[in-house]
């Protein structure tokens, strides 16, 4: 066991310490001012390693993991959490296939037991796998019945085509119902693996723990996983730049989705991006396309947009609705407001306030050890220090207004910017 800790910043005062045990590495954020543990991990892969034709199976086996395994069925596992009131997941996102628990300290042998058995022995009732994959197919034909949902199939269809990011994760209607037992348990044996590193398991931990005790559970919930690497899931190519393209769907409004190529999460700009795009597109009220678009011209009820992270890129993408007579206004509006951050940055006073609020919010992000444990794991997965969390204050209060503006004009490409309406918009 070795550990290392990071200078306490503001609002989270707990030492960051890295953890070894029985060949398994973890981040540790240890308090024991609550007599709870939280664990989470994960690998790569995920939806972006379902083959064409099984979208959804990753998602669909990992719901399947806590619904009976190794001795115990479906209700028996459920009732052995409940009776100790442990918290156990497993889930796939588009890029990463993760699992969590969080147990009252009394009872966390008993939840890396159950953990371990879902891992390892899960059994895949019949009754389990009909009642679930029924689930999973209403969910997806919801998704389509209104012009959000039609939208954002689309957009993301056309950014990547050809690629599992521009397929729905949770799958469609069709590859639902053809999923057999056999692909899922091959989508779990896809993942499951000891492996780690970078490109493996990575694990995190958070609460009434020590290191020496997480250094002992750690083998106890992963050794019996097979030895080898997960599957690397398949690199991302740049987003297609696809202009503007139109759904129909009988609706009163429109749902719009609109984007563009990014940065890499490991970009040095990343964070500086973050303030940048708060000014623009988040931050309530106060952002540039919620001014614009909602308060001058009553256009919609809400409007933003962020870098969402995929496959180690952040594309940059929005979303807002509005009605289907007043799309074209709406788009001039967005484009124009691009443009102008895109050639001139940001003013010295949204920069003061938008640092200000990120640095004062950062607080709010460890209100619990679930919520811990999910930050140290994601900042294990977008390769960040110990002290990443330490030194954010000082990052941020370095970051000038020319060097915002200067990013501005790297990062905003109002002439790549492409849009998904789904609706029938007018004035295109």
């Amino acid at each position: 066991m070795s550990g290392a800790s990071a200078a306490p910043a503001a609002g989270f005062s707990l030492p960051i310490q890295v953890v070894e045990g029985g060949g398994f590495t973890a981040w540790l954020a240890e308090d024991h001012s609550v007599p709870v543990v939280s664990l989470a991990w994960s690998w790569p892969g995920g939806a972006a390693l379902d083959p064409e034709g099984q979208e959804g199976c990753a998602r669909l086996a990992a719901a399947l993991m806590t619904e009976g395994a190794g001795d115990l069925s479906a209700a028996d596992f459920a009732d052995a959490l409940q009776d100790e009131a442990i918290g156990l997941g497993f889930s796939a996102d588009r890029d990463t296939f993760e699992g969590s628990l969080r147990a009252l300290k009394p009872a966390l042998p008993e939840a890396v037991r159950l953990a371990r058995l879902a891992m390892t022995a899960p059994r895949f009732e019949e009754e389990a796998v009909s009642r679930l994959r029924a689930r999973a197919i209403a969910g997806a034909r919801q998704a389509l019945e209104g012009p959000r949902g039609r939208a954002s199939r689309a957009f993301w269809a056309a950014g990547f085509p050809g690629h599992p990011a521009g397929r729905p994760a949770g799958g469609t209607e069709e590859s639902l119902a053809r999923l057999t037992v056999e692909q899922m348990r091959a989508a779990l044996a896809r993942h499951l693996h000891q492996g780690q590193g970078e490109a493996g398991l990575l694990i995190a931990a958070s609460g009434a723990i020590t290191a020496t005790e997480l250094a002992a559970l750690l083998p106890q919930l992963l050794g019996a996983l097979p030895p080898g690497r997960s599957e690397p899931p398949p690199p991302l190519p740049d987003f297609a730049r696809f202009g503007t393209q139109v759904v129909p769907v009988a609706a009163p409004q429109s749902a719009i989705l609109f984007g563009q190529p990014g940065l890499p999460v490991r970009d040095t700009d990343w964070e500086a991006a973050q303030v940048l795009l708060r000014i623009l597109s988040g931050g309530g009220f106060t952002a540039r396309l919620t001014r614009s678009i909602r308060e001058e011209r009553g256009l919609t009820y809400g409007i933003g947009a962020g870098l969402d992270p995929i496959l180690g890129q952040g594309v940059l993408v929005g979303s807002c609705s509005t009605a289907n007579a007043r799309v074209g206004e709406l788009l001039t509006v967005l484009r124009a407001e691009w443009r102008r951050m895109a050639e001139d940055g940001p003013t010295a006073a949204e920069m003061e306030e938008a640092i200000a609020f990120m640095t004062g919010s950062q607080p709010l992000q460890f209100t619990d050890s679930r919520r811990i444990a999910a930050t140290l794991l994601a900042m294990r997965r977008n390769g960040r220090p110990l002290d990443w969390l330490a030194r954010r204050p000082e990052r941020l209060a370095a970051i000038s207004r020319d060097h915002a503006a200067k990013l501005a004009g790297r990062l905003l490409q109002p002439g790549a910017l492409s849009v998904t309406v789904a609706g029938q918009p007018e004035g295109l």
